[in-house]
């Protein structure tokens, strides 16, 4: 059946979040505050603009520890310090450009930076669960013409791919060898996740909203590009849902990887941009970029269907109801509300109607 985050396995849990200043990190404490746990954070200090501090988070943390996930003695010092229950590993170099212009960075960050926490965790008292976040881009693209499943082959192409394909083998290893030492562990591969609060560069909607504050066209890569986008809070869940299952199945036979995509499995890019000009009522100016692009695939789709089948887990926004979500947060922020307040209730609200969804 569809199912929520169970405040009751929550309630004064403390989680380690690493990436907790990014923004899905920051929707995840929001989220893990609403259910009660007490959230301690691990990552680089925040973007003076960006989703921690439009949602409040500062003020909703048991401790924020601002350390480099490359840094493996400060890393193992707040895993020894936290003593946490649950591990939920975000952080990461999570663009495609920022990949081809700093690979070393980025290879350093996401897999030398989850061995450190890895490493931290081995022979750590008490901790039941621990979820290691990549991306649905660790796939081999062998043009299989449907969406990937959780046993398709890892690859990448681009730098930023490959490094999460390859956190993927280091997670598998340590958990082959290391397994009597380790929490119960799996990774979580989700697409292309929009929402309020995102001001990355080089990702859609944070473009969209800074051409349109600009007054000048969007520009756009490759407007038939296609890509699993959802909403964060159904991710987030998503995740949330992954750390109860571990912490109370046995080990033996519980899959190591889940997918979580959207309703829609995909939307080209140019889609997604109607649905956001049908929202906001405001007309779209945009420009195909000329010249050499970076590299990427066309086509990327999930199949969540062992997310549904194992944790029960189902998105409970379709595309347009996850566009118009996040158009309403970035209406408000415009119009200078109180953005923590907002985020608050929508978080509330969307814990409370996914806790009513009807079962399939």
């Amino acid at each position: 059946m569809t199912r929520a985050p169970d405040s009751a396995f929550w309630r004064g849990k403390r989680v380690l979040l690493t990436g907790h200043t990014g923004f899905k990190g920051a929707w995840t404490c929001l989220m893990l505050e609403a259910l009660g746990a007490d959230v301690i954070g691990l990552s680089l200090s925040p973007a003076e603009l960006g989703a921690f501090a439009q949602l409040g988070i500062a003020a909703r943390l048991r401790a924020s520890y601002m350390v480099d996930i490359r840094d493996a003695a400060a890393v193992a010092q707040v895993v020894q310090k936290a003593q946490p229950d649950v591990v939920i590993h975000m952080a990461a170099q999570a663009l495609v450009g920022e990949g081809y212009r700093d690979p070393a960075g980025t290879f350093a960050t996401n897999v030398n930076g989850t061995i450190h926490l890895l490493q931290a965790l081995r022979g750590a008292a008490g901790v039941a669960a621990a979820v290691i976040v990549t991306s649905d881009k660790v796939y081999r693209h062998d043009a299989l013409g449907r969406p990937f499943i959780e046993s398709d082959a890892l690859g990448g192409h681009d730098p930023y791919s490959s490094s999460k394909a390859a956190t993927e083998l280091v997670v598998a290893s340590w958990c082959h060898s290391f397994k009597s030492e380790l929490p119960p562990m799996a990774t979580a591969r989700a697409g292309n996740v929009i929402g309020g609060g995102d001001f990355a560069q080089e990702r859609l909607i944070p473009d969209l909203v800074r051409a349109r504050r600009a007054g000048r066209p969007l520009m756009l890569r490759n407007p038939d590009a296609t890509r699993p986008f959802q909403h964060v809070h159904d991710v987030i869940s998503g995740y949330l849902l992954l750390a109860e299952a571990l912490a109370q199945q046995e080990r033996q036979g519980f899959p190591a990887a889940f997918n979580f995509g959207p309703q829609d499995a995909e939307c080209r890019v140019r889609d997604l941009l109607t649905e956001w000009q049908r929202a906001t009522g405001q007309a779209l100016q945009c420009l195909v970029a000329s010249g050499p692009l970076m590299a990427e695939q066309p086509r990327l789709a999930l199949d969540s269907g062992r997310a549904a089948g194992v944790l029960g887990w189902r998105p409970h926004y379709d595309l347009s109801r996850a566009i118009a979500e996040t158009a309403r947060w970035y209406a408000a922020w415009d119009d200078g509300d109180d953005m923590p307040a907002y985020s608050q209730a929508a978080m509330t609200a969307f814990l409370s109607a996914k806790s009513k969804e009807p079962g399939p």
